[in-house]
């Protein structure tokens, strides 16, 4: 039973990052207070040591909840997914507005010592993403504004909202801009994934089906750099309590394309598909990589872990997901830790 009062609100705790940031935030000795709009039983990840809470944190009431008697707040809650349910679902994407302000407000209000935003690459102009090579995209580029429709103009307007709380309210606000999270214990399926858990995804139902292709969407050349959970968790904390107030590039500078990835993926699987290219599925800007001067400069630190190793990790963890599905035994998304 959670009876020590909470120091930290971590919003959005029962999705992908989020169930990893709560965990290693208790592994640190914080009293976190998670909070998520899904029922407990559909949260990623989930953890009797926290103080777990649903709520819809597009109302300001439920905000204020949330983030009484709080010290910090890393809010992370937004409706969000891979690139099709993004192109798809820009209102759905923009209404996170609404998460954005009242949380800003609440904590303002609620005397909060720092609050953390994630931001995405999504912000960044589109312009100076359009070709697959030299495409380290550094904090300046997301200026002229012209960032993703939809989804990629929320998290720029948050941002903006979290710097001017700061200059007007005095609240301590630090972002970060993710770049291309993945690992175990997330989304795998349903439009929600991104691109490395759907190809693991893909790869995983060919060769447990028997299947001799997958399908790929656009001609697999774009490029892109795909950062492990473990490393956006660690960048993510050390931001949160660091003294750069502009928002920082969180992300891997290991570019590759998306037939890379595959390779890297089938070599993991120890499978060799046949690729079906469909060119007028949704694919993003062409190239898209995170330049880290910034991060190595304040921090003497960026993300380390290689794609290969992140993927050894994650592409079993997907396999059982799909062989339980196969055989008719879906694992429950509730998952206590061991």
């Amino acid at each position: 039973m959670y009876t020590v009062p909470p120091s930290t609100l971590v919003t959005g705790a029962g999705g992908f990052i989020g169930g990893h940031l709560v965990r290693a935030l208790l592994q640190r000795g914080h009293q976190v207070r998670a909070v998520d709009v899904k029922p407990i039983q559909e949260w990623d990840q989930c953890f009797p040591e926290a103080e777990n809470l649903v709520r819809d944190l597009k109302y300001l009431q439920n905000c204020r909840e949330a983030a009484a008697g709080v010290n910090e707040v890393y809010n992370l809650a937004a409706d969000m997914g891979g690139i099709g349910f993004i192109e798809k679902y820009k209102a759905a994407c923009m209404l996170s507005v609404l998460i954005s302000t009242h949380m800003l407000i609440a904590a303002s209000e609620a005397g909060v010592e720092r609050y953390f935003y994630s931001s995405s690459a999504c912000v960044y102009a589109a312009g100076k993403q359009d070709r697959t090579d030299e495409v380290e995209l550094r904090e300046a580029d997301a200026y002229p504004a012209m960032p993703e429709d939809g989804y990629g103009w929320e998290k720029l307007f948050a941002e903006r909202m979290a710097r001017h709380f700061r200059e007007d309210y005095g609240l301590t606000t630090r972002v970060a801009r993710y770049h291309n999270v993945y690992g175990p214990n997330g989304a795998w399926q349903g439009g929600r994934e991104k691109a490395p858990a759907a190809i693991c995804r893909k790869i995983a139902i060919a060769k447990l089906t028997g299947r001799d292709s997958i399908e790929i969407w656009g001609d697999g050349e774009q490029t892109r750099s795909f950062m492990y959970v473990d490393d956006c968790v660690e960048g993510t904390i050390a931001i949160a309590g660091g003294h750069v107030a502009e928002p920082l590039n969180l992300g891997s500078a290991e570019l590759v394309t998306i037939n890379r990835l595959v390779d890297i993926v089938e070599e993991i699987a120890g499978v060799e598909l046949r690729r079906d290219y469909k060119l007028d599925a949704p694919q993003g800007v062409r190239g898209r990589s995170s330049d880290n001067t910034l991060i190595r400069a304040e921090f003497e630190w960026e993300p380390s872990t290689s794609l290969r190793d992140g993927l050894a990790v994650t592409y079993p963890w997907i396999e059982r997901q799909v062989a339980m599905q196969l055989a008719g035994k879906a694992e429950a998304s509730y998952r206590l830790p061991a």
